[in-house]
């Protein structure tokens, strides 16, 4: 079991910590909408030797010990690499989304991709909205990702709006039959095409994300560095 502490800033005026104990961490994989940027996304993999999925989507399971809020990450090796996602959380206070990064090593997952998503940890922010003040307009959330380089400039990596993605209500019924979120439970809900090639993280390097909601003026932010491990035989 993992504990977190998410700063909650609803549409009252004083945001609201609160503590949340997860036991279950699911990631959504290949949970578009659209069945050509499925395949869009398959095919990008697979330029990386990466299977395609038996099912879509796909959940993986695993362990909650993989959650972070710390500012950085240790990953073995230069072949990471972060990938934006809105997170759902249950909590006290009703189920909170905030952003993460389903931060894979790129090497593994050509070898096994429920492997990778052990392999590394899992970045998420400290900020959060309660779902339900998003819920009636959640499909006008964007997702923006960029990638700064430690002795460059910071460039565009990712961006899309979740109406690409599996609402959550959707997930949740396809995960375990129910419309709900599940109990004590963190859920990626899936990503959006990179701009260009995946991109490998080197040590140093910065991943930054951002889940904008024009419709209530206001942004979730998380940023997280890698430091590469040195691989030793």
């Amino acid at each position: 079991m993992q504990t977190l502490s998410f700063n909650v800033i609803s549409r009252h005026p004083a945001p609201a910590t609160v503590d949340v104990e997860i036991e279950r961490v699911v990631i959504a994989g290949w949970a578009g909408r659209d069945p050509a940027a499925i395949r869009a996304h398959i095919d990008e993999l697979a330029a990386l030797g990466v299977a395609p999925p038996s099912t879509t989507p796909c959940f993986y399971r695993v362990s909650a010990a993989l959650l972070t809020q710390a500012p950085s990450i240790g990953v073995l090796g230069a072949r990471s690499g972060g990938e934006i996602e809105c997170v759902l959380v249950d909590s006290p206070a009703g189920t909170l989304v905030t952003v993460g990064s389903d931060h894979t090593d790129r090497e593994v997952e050509a070898y096994g991709v429920a492997v990778s998503k052990q392999v590394c940890a899992k970045p998420l922010g400290r900020d959060a909205w309660l779902y339900a003040d998003v819920a009636d307009h959640w499909d006008a959330i964007e997702m923006r990702a960029w990638l700064i380089p430690r002795d460059g400039e910071r460039t565009a990596y990712q961006h899309g709006a979740v109406s690409g993605l599996l609402a959550p209500d959707v997930l949740w019924h396809r995960f375990d039959d129910r419309r709900t979120m599940p109990a004590r439970c963190a859920m990626y809900g899936g990503t959006v095409a990179v701009h260009g090639a995946i991109a490998a993280m080197g040590d140093g390097d910065a991943f930054e994300m951002e889940l904008h909601d024009p419709v209530l003026g206001r942004s979730l932010r998380h940023r997280y560095a890698v430091e590469v491990l040195p691989v030793v035989a």
